[in-house]
């Protein structure tokens, strides 16, 4: 059977430390249907519009820097694509070897009512253990790397239903027919990857999880800037109406405590590390974890604005 046509989107700003071998591993990808590229620059004032320049195949859209919305621009890519299947990365989402895009568009010909699909993360070697184990421990819980998983919402409890929408478009596709008409992305501040995915649910389709359809992908976080990207993470989940627990101080530590103790052991065991490697981050591990549980306890204390007429209220609909 002949494979579905692809738009695959790239998302830039200020993009160019990843952008080139990005690029270069879409243009190299074993995929037997059309495949369209198509970038959304949002006022790049580094050297991604000149690495643009070196992939002329490249279809280039540039938007004003104000201009750009998490789910408001996916809703351009859609308008702009030609593809069946619309593919969403961000600039720095690598493909990890040339079946990516088999992998992640074959789910929409297994069953016709599945309407997005997410690829797997695998965090870069270079990132530090509490956000690496962290990407690890979330991509196992949604399923095992040897299948398919699909995910509908079949009577599903709140709480099952919020873990079942897991979703992130820094690697995902989606139907064309979908994103413009039953259910599009929701222009919300943040984590419209994860409304749009339980939107998808609610409207009686299915998402699902391809493992095989990997990236390399993992935030360049420091210790300055780790905390503001949980603070702003989590705050963007209340915003939707996900429940995120709010913890004391003598939680906070505990739980820092006891991710600290299950790194360290992870770390000493991690052939990804060489051993100079190991003694730095047994010594430097612990304060991400303080900066993050730091992080966590602002954030599910914060009082969040109330909606308004330019603010979405982040319901289902």
């Amino acid at each position: 059977m002949t494979s579905p046509s692809v738009t695959v989107s790239v998302l830039t700003y200020n993009g160019e430390r990843y952008l080139d071998a990005l690029l270069s591993a879409v243009e190299s990808q074993d995929y037997d249907g059309r495949v369209d590229i198509l970038v959304i620059d949002s006022g790049s004032t580094d050297r991604t519009l000149e690495i643009l320049a070196d992939h002329p195949d490249v279809r280039v859209h540039r938007i004003p820097n104000e201009e750009f919305g998490h789910g408001r621009t996916r809703n351009l890519v859609a308008e702009l694509a030609t593809g069946d299947i619309v593919v969403y990365l961000t600039h720095d989402a690598v493909p990890a070897d040339s079946r990516w895009l088999h992998e992640l568009v074959r789910p929409f010909g297994d069953d016709e009512r599945i309407a997005a699909v997410v690829g797997k993360q695998v965090p870069r070697a270079s990132a530090p253990p509490a956000l690496k184990y962290d990407i690890q421990r979330v991509f196992e819980r949604l399923g095992p790397d040897y299948g398919l998983t699909v995910v509908a919402d079949d009577g599903l409890t709140d709480d099952a239903r919020a873990a079942a929408a897991f979703y992130s478009d820094a690697n995902s596709a989606a139907r064309r027919s979908v994103l413009r008409g039953a259910v599009a992305y929701p222009d919300v501040d943040y984590a419209e990857d994860q409304l749009f995915a339980r939107n998808i649910l609610a409207a009686g389709l299915r998402k699902a999880y391809a493992p095989r359809a990997a990236v390399e992908h993992s935030n360049d976080v420091t210790l300055r800037t780790f905390g503001a990207r949980i603070e702003a993470d989590l705050l963007g989940l209340r915003s939707i109406g996900v429940l995120v627990e709010p913890v004391s101080r003598r939680a906070a530590a505990g739980q820092w405590a006891k991710w600290t103790m299950m790194d360290a052991l992870a770390i000493v065991s991690d052939h990804g590390y060489g051993v100079g490697a190991k003694v730095r981050w047994l010594l430097v591990n612990p304060w991400y974890h303080a900066v993050k549980w730091s992080a966590y306890r602002r954030a599910t204390h914060r009082q969040l604005p109330s909606p308004g007429p330019d603010r979405p209220s982040g319901g289902l609909g």
